[in-house]
């Protein structure tokens, strides 16, 4: 089973980009869905993409699409989460999770995924 490790959070202001790194300390990310996730003190958990790492189109939470863009990285077995036009809203710890469950389907839903990482903070100032 593979073990998420997340970096590249930061302060940023706003109408900035980042980008977040989830990689694993184990396993390759072969046969497993991948998701980032969100969360802002005071709010539940927030879907925000999702990609099957053996191929099939990503997909985003409303509130990302169009700034944010998932992508795999095989060579060097992590994912990635590009993030621009940065907002203030988009304060929050994000959240590196995979599944390889049966039928590994990439899903916006907090429990298809049982492996996560421990996250890493993103700050916007506006």
């Amino acid at each position: 089973q593979v073990e998420l490790v997340e970096s590249g959070g930061g302060l940023v202001q706003a109408g900035g980009s980042l980008t977040l790194s989830c990689a694993s300390s184990g396993r390759t990310f072969s046969g497993y869905s991948m998701s980032w996730f969100r969360q802002a003190p005071g709010k539940e958990r927030e879907f925000v993409a999702a990609i099957r790492w053996s191929g099939g189109a990503p997909f985003y939470g409303d509130s990302v699409k169009g700034r944010f863009t998932i992508s795999g990285d095989n060579t060097k077995n992590t994912v990635r989460l590009q993030m621009n036009s940065l907002k203030p809203e988009d304060t929050a710890n994000y959240y590196c999770a995979a599944t390889s469950r049966s039928p590994v389907l990439p899903t916006n839903l907090l429990s298809g995924y049982d492996i996560w990482g421990q996250g890493t903070q993103v700050a916007v100032s506006s």
